[in-house]
């Protein structure tokens, strides 16, 4: 075999470890069915109200790129809530969005906001709810279209735990890392 057949055979085995990977033992392997157990995590109760949201969003680089701090007012007519949300960024910038969710009596969840590109959808079981939507961004932040994958864990003292992926082809470009609590809750849980 020649050096070429080595550097290919070489190059093939890593793509498909890197895709077993991504597959199998990432963020993106996560399931609904993987947090059945635990407290029940129910949208309608949780998103209820007014929330503080707490959190930094990664760049590419894996360092910090921007903080924020946002507040949120949520409110359910039987399945169908609405989410109002402003985010203070450390630059100053304020965004705004409101999203409406359905959900379904499975548990299956409809997203639709004005900034993404169709709607998204997720579900909550268990202890988790996951959600997966396309976003487009601001043409102050380069106006791409973002492909969403959403995590949120509620934690035994009813804070919920967020973390989103970003990703472009394929490729993650942007973590984000959040809290969410009631808006009148302790920083500590009660």
């Amino acid at each position: 075999m020649s050096f070429m057949t080595y550097i290919l055979i070489g190059a093939a085995l890593m793509a498909i470890a890197m895709f077993l990977k991504g597959r199998y033992v990432s963020f993106w392997a996560q399931k609904s069915d993987d947090y059945a157990d635990g407290p029940i995590f129910d949208i309608r109760e949780r998103f209820n109200g007014p929330i503080v949201c707490e959190g930094v969003i990664y760049g590419p680089t894996g360092r910090v790129s921007s903080r924020f701090v946002a507040d949120f007012e949520a409110s359910w007519n039987g399945n169908i809530g609405t989410m109002k949300e402003v985010f203070h960024y450390d630059s100053g910038q304020v965004q705004h969005r409101e999203w409406t969710l359905t959900l379904g009596n499975d548990g299956h969840i409809k997203a639709d906001a004005p900034d993404l590109v169709g709607s998204g959808s997720g579900q909550q079981q268990g202890s988790a709810v996951s959600l997966n939507y396309r976003i487009k961004l601001t043409q102050e932040a380069g106006g791409h279209a973002l492909d969403v994958t959403d995590w949120m864990y509620l934690m035994s003292n009813g804070s919920i735990m967020n973390r989103s992926q970003f990703r472009k082809f394929g490729i993650k470009v942007a973590e984000l890392v959040a809290t969410m609590r009631p808006k009148d809750k302790a920083y500590a849980g009660e």
